[in-house]
């Protein structure tokens, strides 16, 4: 009997070990990956109606894209913002100024990044992968990547800012 309950609590010991070791793991790796939660921003009709979306300027790509912009104006109430997360910094140089922005969505072969653009920075709002495709996204202070990966397709936005307005390109490869 003595000899079971040693072997119980043995093995107790050791299954409790191994979760909190793959919860640590599987937790250390996920709040070094994980990027703010999207903003939602309100789209009324009186935003869209009746006004130019500006023409996009034309990009040099590798290859052809599906990519198209789709702007929309911001709306006139500010919403609330969102506390900053632990795991990123804030620095006077990476905050965005309070001037106006426009939210511009980019459908590609891989998947939707949309990204909130302002006259010296950039945000990413969301990043949707389609069906079949697997997505990563890397920040900076100066530039946001969003690359969408399906086998050996890759199809990636780049959003940069550090030598004026944002800019995005969209590659395939």
């Amino acid at each position: 009997m003595r000899r079971g309950l040693v072997h119980l609590l043995a093995w107790t010991l050791a299954t409790g070990a191994a979760a909190t070791m793959t919860w640590w793991g599987v937790h250390t790796v996920m709040a070094g990956t994980a990027y703010d939660p999207p903003r939602a921003l309100p789209i009324t009709v009186a935003d869209t109606a009746g006004q130019k979306s500006p023409a996009p300027e034309p990009e040099p790509k590798p290859r052809a894209t599906t990519a198209s912009p789709q702007p929309t104006r911001r709306a006139a109430t500010p919403s609330p913002t969102p506390t900053p997360s632990p795991t990123s910094a804030s620095t006077p140089s990476s905050t965005p100024s309070k001037t106006a922005s426009t939210v511009k969505a980019y459908d590609t072969d891989g998947g939707r990044a949309v990204f909130d653009l302002g006259s010296d920075y950039a945000t990413l709002v969301s990043a949707t992968p389609g069906a079949g495709w697997s997505m990563q996204v890397w920040k900076t202070e100066t530039w946001i990547r969003v690359e969408f990966g399906a086998g050996a397709d890759r199809v990636t936005v780049f959003c940069t800012w550090h030598d004026g307005p944002p800019h995005v390109q969209v590659l395939n490869y």
